[in-house]
């Protein structure tokens, strides 16, 4: 599976939630201000057809696009890459690193502990 870029992955984030879009459905979805030209949002989700993300169903010359994979498989394939590539998928390296950068609340870690007292 081939990576996203940011904008890429902020069409997903839009298509994942709606489910289906138009192009003008998509920009409207989008947060930021001015909201980005019909051409630059209608080429991104082109190429993510390309890649295999995207699918689409047309109506004349209007199409509707729709996610062709899960936000699940994504997320999976996408965390699997870093995990292996900056933890060296050790499971003890990543809660390190979220420990080290304060990324886990005392509530997080109660959490983890029941996960892991419920593995047991």
């Amino acid at each position: 599976m081939e990576e996203l870029t940011k904008a890429e992955e902020r069409i997903m984030q839009v298509l994942w939630k709606l489910d289906k879009a138009f192009v003008k459905d998509i920009i409207e979805e989008l947060e930021e201000e001015p909201k980005p030209p019909y051409n630059t949002i209608s080429s991104v989700v082109r190429l993510l057809e390309k890649k295999g993300y995207v699918a689409y169903k047309a109506y004349g010359k209007t199409y509707e696009y729709f996610p062709a994979i899960s936000k699940e498989e994504y997320t999976k394939t996408t965390f699997s890459k870093m995990f292996s590539g900056y933890f060296d998928s050790s499971p003890a390296s990543l809660l390190s690193f979220m420990v080290k950068e304060e990324k886990l609340s005392e509530k997080d870690i109660e959490e983890i502990k029941a996960l892991i007292n419920k593995r047991s």
